[in-house]
């Protein structure tokens, strides 16, 4: 498999959508390990495929409870209200304040294709919706209020 990299900043392959995944085979296993292994390696707690420059809807996530592998996730509840700072290895350097949900329900495929079903609080439920934000092409960036993203990108066009 090739080497891969943590796609940074404004890679244009970040802001695509990724696609579903109809089967889980070999290469997706590979796949899952290779993320897993730059994921600890970056000392980050998530990591989606597109972040790797992959367009499948693929993440992993490890928040010390051993990691999660999922193919296709899908919200099917919120509740309740967070709000918290979060990074991103695509924008190392960055922390944005993110409004989630405080739990949620995800229902997805493991790395065998068997469907799983996931409850998740907190941290979890957090870093669940921002790798799945990933698969739709949306960053921790899109949170800022408007003023604070013109702003940036006025800074990025200054020191660019």
């Amino acid at each position: 498999m090739q080497k891969l990299e943590v796609c940074k900043k404004n890679n244009p392959i970040l802001r695509k959508r990724s696609q579903k995944l109809p089967v889980v085979g070999e290469p997706e296993r590979a796949l899952f390990e290779n993320m897993l292994r730059i994921m600890h390696q970056e000392k980050g707690i998530g990591l989606a495929a597109p972040q790797v420059g992959i367009l499948k809807q693929m993440l992993v996530i490890d928040i010390g409870q051993g990691p999660l592998r999922l193919v296709n996730p899908q919200i099917l509840k919120k509740q309740g209200r967070s709000l918290m700072k979060e990074g991103c290895l695509s924008l190392p350097g960055v922390e944005v304040e993110v409004r989630r949900a405080k739990s949620i329900v995800v229902v997805a495929q493991d790395d065998w294709g068997k469907e799983v079903k996931i409850i998740a609080d907190d941290l979890l439920a957090r870093a669940l919706q921002h790798e799945i934000d990933h698969l739709k092409g949306v960053l921790i960036l899109d949170y800022l209020p408007w003023y604070k993203q013109v702003l940036l990108k006025i800074k990025k066009f200054k020191w660019s």
